[in-house]
């Protein structure tokens, strides 16, 4: 699962929030994909907050068109709300919630059955409505659409940000591993091509010497012919990997001077 709150800018996501809702009279609050806020209310209302949910049993209903509520809806006290999915490669990271205006002029009789029903003061209920945007259902759809492309905008641009960057260390790494081991084989080549000199000049040697024994060095002379070859085979196939480390290098220093 993709933890949003590891690459996202909440200070970012929080002024988009808070400008969104300055703006348009919604109220906006953004949650992870376990439903735990990671911004804080804008614009969040007394009405719905301090009364509709500070009761038992209009805190249930809330939560109910909460977890049902999707796209713009209207909800259980009669205002409209919305709810955008926050998606990164079709997973679900998070939601956008809010809402919380009027569609329409209320009813202050239908508000006043509600407070019945819930159990809060009629007149403190329908004093916190009037504090209540109206807005039409077109108005509201479409904010909070955009608010919902603006943020899924945003929210995956951090996340390929966050992904370039864990690639970008973990190739720097890699490079680095490369760079130590290329070390190590010239290294060691080196070691090789030496060893293969004083082969060549201990078979010059021996085929001296097998010149001075005459017939008797015949056969040793035949190692030592056999034993040069060798070491000139094994200093050409040093020269090629000593040369093919070095293409190598230079591959891998092309590498980290790409900007």
């Amino acid at each position: 699962m993709i933890d949003i709150k590891k690459f996202i800018d909440l200070n970012a996501l929080q002024k988009i929030q808070d400008q969104f809702s300055d703006s348009t009279g919604l109220a906006a609050i953004a949650v992870d994909a376990e439903g735990n806020y990671i911004t804080k209310a804008s614009n969040f209302s007394d009405f719905c907050m301090k009364y509709t949910r500070g009761s038992q049993e209009g805190l249930r209903r809330c939560q109910k068109c909460d977890a049902e509520g999707s796209g713009s809806y209207i909800c259980h006290a009669g205002l409209m709300d919305f709810s955008t999915d926050i998606i990164i490669n079709g997973e679900k990271v998070g939601t956008i919630l809010g809402g919380q205006v009027l569609p329409k002029e209320a009813e202050e009789e239908k508000f006043r059955s509600i407070a019945k029903e819930i159990g809060v003061s009629e007149s403190a209920y329908v004093e916190a409505l009037k504090k209540i945007p109206v807005r039409s259902e077109q108005m509201i759809r479409a904010s909070a659409q955009m608010l919902g492309n603006i943020v899924n905008q945003l929210v995956n641009l951090e996340y390929m940000r966050a992904i370039t960057q864990k690639r970008n260390d973990v190739l720097d790494s890699e490079i680095g591993n490369i760079q130590r081991s290329l070390s190590e084989v010239t290294d060691r080549t080196r070691d090789l091509q030496k060893v293969a000199s004083m082969e060549s000049i201990l078979s010059i040697n021996a085929s001296i010497e097998a010149a001075r024994a005459g017939e008797a060095g015949v056969g040793f002379a035949v190692v030592a012919r056999e034993f040069g070859d060798i070491s000139k085979s094994s200093g050409s196939v040093y020269q090629r990997i000593h040369e093919l480390v070095g293409e190598i290098g230079n591959s891998v220093r092309n590498l980290t001077e790409i900007d």
